[in-house]
């Protein structure tokens, strides 16, 4: 019997097995947007619990414009928090390298650069001084090493500034996800 004589029982059986599995794995699954605002058993949305955190001043260039961008995007723009329930602290390290070498004319000189910006963070309830969370992000981004010497610092700044935006996000991202582990979204 070849494929094409089968009988239309057995494709219906085959087809509603598929079907019930399907449903059977997806009948235990909860999906909800991690920034949805439809509030918690706390009663806040997503955007005023994260809006509740306070992150703790830094002492690096580097540090203070991931800080910068991470107040933004966890406030919305609104500036620090008013009232922090909880409280961040950061360890942003830079690094950079040569990311190739390729001959420039007679010169054998790096023509490219990476900057490594890694933040190591600590989220805390103001309250009772408990840890909710800690962890680690890092992110890269790339330059072009040029021969005048301001341009190649300018664009390793650009970069940083790049690697510091970058951060911020996956660090909003890494605290909102923690907060949700923790049932606290």
């Amino acid at each position: 019997m070849s494929s094409s004589e089968r009988s239309p029982i057995w494709t219906r059986i085959a087809g509603v097995t598929v079907v019930s599995l399907a449903l059977a794995f997806t009948s235990a699954c909860t999906v909800r947007p991690l920034y949805g605002d439809a509030g918690v058993a706390s009663g806040q949305g997503t955007a005023a619990t994260l809006a509740s955190i306070e992150v703790n001043p830094v002492n690096t260039r580097q540090a203070l414009e991931v800080r910068n961008h991470l107040i933004f995007l966890l406030t919305g723009g609104g500036g620090r928090a008013a009232s922090a329930s909880m409280l961040l602290d950061l360890d942003v390290t830079s690094k950079t390298a040569s990311a190739a070498t390729v001959q420039i004319a007679t010169d054998n000189e790096p023509s490219a650069g990476i900057v490594t910006m890694t933040a190591e963070y600590r989220l805390s309830d103001v309250a009772t001084g408990e840890v909710i969370s800690t962890g680690e992000r890092a992110i890269s981004s790339s330059f072009d090493r040029l021969r005048q010497e301001f341009a190649t610092m300018r664009a390793e700044r650009d970069a940083e500034n790049r690697a510091a935006r970058e951060l911020a996000e996956l660090l909003r991202l890494a605290v909102a996800q923690d907060l949700e582990r923790e049932g606290r979204l």
